[in-house]
């Protein structure tokens, strides 16, 4: 987790607003600087069982906590607690926009893949329609559908692609260190979804573009988040997709 201790101590603190565990997002709400700004996430939890202590032990609490104490969250093995500061995380981190561009994760993975060998961690919506645009397509996933390969196949496979789009819920269940060392030194890596975190630290790791989100209206995403919303919901209430580049100058 050498990356999330990295990322974390670049951070600037600031007070908690507001946290909430959707079913399928987290968002964080903190000001800083003056500045109210919101962090997303996706959920993930483990199985629970009534014999078990509580997810987020300190449920109820956690506006009582400062930014950068949620943001250490991320580094806890539990998944909830995971998914509230990565969540933090996106919402503390200076929004460079000046870096950013409007360009779609589908596109690049289908320019930068034609004709070459694609291997996607996680499976995205567009799959269907990346597949015939790119050389071969390999999707890993942890709950397999009858075109994907079980994620545990990650050493086999991915040392063999020329591409590689990650998912940015690898970083909440910290096993994205990990592939990007199986990833060639070679391969364009591409790290993507709303949970991404929006820093340049990342291409220091060997990432060439991350693509992510952010939250441009803060109410309106709350709400839907807390109800219980898909990301198709989340984005039309208030979501601006964006990419940074390792060459952001060059777009």
């Amino acid at each position: 987790m050498q990356l999330l201790n990295e990322i974390i101590r670049t951070l600037p603190d600031g007070q908690v607003r507001a946290v909430h565990l959707g079913l399928h997002w987290t968002v964080v709400t903190i000001e800083t600087g003056g500045i109210l700004r919101c962090g997303l996430s996706a959920t993930l939890f483990t199985p629970h069982r009534h014999d078990q202590g509580p997810d987020i032990p300190g449920s109820g609490q956690l506006e009582f906590c400062s930014g950068l104490e949620l943001a250490e969250l991320a580094l806890s093995p539990h998944p909830a607690q995971a998914s509230v500061g990565v969540a933090a995380i996106n919402a503390l981190l200076p929004r460079q926009a000046h870096m950013w561009s409007e360009d779609n994760a589908e596109e690049v993975i289908a320019r930068q893949g034609k004709g070459k060998r694609v291997v996607m961690v996680g499976r995205f919506p567009f799959v269907p329609r990346l597949r015939p645009r790119v050389g071969e397509l390999q999707v890993l996933e942890q709950d397999p559908g009858p075109d994907d390969l079980p994620a545990d196949q990650a050493p086999e496979i991915l040392p063999g692609a020329e591409v590689v789009a990650i998912t940015g819920m690898t970083l909440i269940n910290h096993s994205f260190e990990e592939l990007l060392r199986l990833c060639p030194p070679e391969a364009f890596v591409i790290l993507l979804g709303p949970s991404t975190p929006l820093t340049p630290l990342l291409f220091d790791y060997g990432v060439d573009v991350l693509s992510g989100a952010v939250v441009t209206a803060i109410e309106p995403v709350v709400r839907i988040v807390s109800q219980g919303g898909n990301f198709r919901q989340v984005h039309r209430a208030g979501i601006r997709l964006v990419n940074m580049s390792k060459g952001w100058h060059l777009l």
